[in-house]
Parts: C-alpha cells; structure tokens; sequence
C-alpha cells in the first residue's frame, strides 16, 4: 500500500513539474521560439482552432518567426489572431506569409517577466506540498486501517519529505534557468 501511495505522489510531482517548464515555454524571452504561438488561436471558419493546425511556423534567425499558411484566404485572420493575442509582438503579412520580427525585451519588461516566473514556481512549489500533504495524509490513513506500525509512518513521512526537497530543487532549478535566459540580452 505505502509503495502504491509513493508510486502515485511521484507520478503527480512530475506532472506538476511538467506542467511548470510547459508553462515556461510561453513566456517570451529575446529569442524566437515556436512556443509562444501555442496559445494563438485563429478563427478557422467559425471555430477557433490552433495556429499549428493550419500553418508552418518556422525560425529563419534568432528573432524572426515565418508563419505560412496552407490556406492563403485565412492571412488575415491570422495576423487578427496575433493582434490580439497578449504577446504583443507585431505581424507583417506581404500577401503570401507572416513574418514576425520580435523585438528585443526592455528592462521594465524583463522584470516583470522574473515575477511572473517566480509566481508560476511559487505555485508549482505549493503543488508538490499539496501532494506531499496528500501523501503524507494517505500514510496516517493506512496506519489506522491496516495497522501498520507508527514508526513505519514515520518513515515513510521522511521519505517523502526528502522526495518533495528533491522535487523542489528540480523546480528551483528550472526557474534559474528562465530567469537566466529572460535577463539574457
């Protein structure tokens, strides 16, 4: 039962972990990267439907982004997608494509984007308590129900606190390497 409890609370802490460096992707540093358009949303005939569906996208140099549609007639509605997306990067259509010039980040900018990835590790930090909590919890369960012994909770407790401060390293970890690259000019 205890390895079933640690076999699932490690499972959690990497998809908790997981869903952190995807939610870094997003954030746009200096460079050009084809993760920030995951989020871009064209209207495709009434339905809104991700840019990569109906597109290429590809990075000819470090700042620039080339988007081509299959369909030429939907250019406007994907410079309209980019435009209105919170990316705030300007779009140049020339009747055949989209390039994509991204600028590079001011000061002021940077800044505000270290917060919002401390935020986003702080939540990811308080995932993995939450999960250690529920394990932690899952082991006092089990010691009532099947009897187990207090010492063996004990130690299992300990175990899964040295598996959350090793999960909590990862994350620190991955935070210092986006802030890292964010502060990169």
């Amino acid at each position: 039962m205890a390895d079933d409890l640690k076999a699932k609370m490690i499972e959690k802490m990497e998809k908790a972990i997981q869903h952190l460096k995807t939610e870094l992707a997003t954030i746009r540093t200096g460079r050009a990267s084809l993760a920030l358009f995951d989020s871009v949303k064209v209207n495709f005939y009434g339905t809104l439907t991700p840019l990569q569906q109906m597109s290429s996208l590809s990075i000819p140099d470090s700042r620039t982004v080339i988007i081509q549609p299959w369909d030429i007639s939907l250019l406007q509605e994907i410079e309209k997608a980019l435009t209105s997306s919170s990316l705030g990067l300007s779009a140049s259509n020339d009747g055949k494509l989209i390039r994509i010039t991204i600028p590079p980040l001011t000061e002021e900018r940077r800044k505000e984007l270290v917060k919002l990835v401390k935020r986003m590790g702080e939540e990811s930090r308080i995932s993995i308590r939450n999960i250690r909590r529920e394990a932690n919890e899952g082991f006092k369960t089990t010691q009532k129900e099947d009897h187990i012994s207090e010492d063996m909770v004990h130690t299992e407790q300990a175990n899964v606190q040295k598996l959350t401060d090793q999960q909590i390293s990862v994350i620190e970890g991955v935070l210092q390497k986006k802030e890292a690259e964010v502060l990169a000019i």
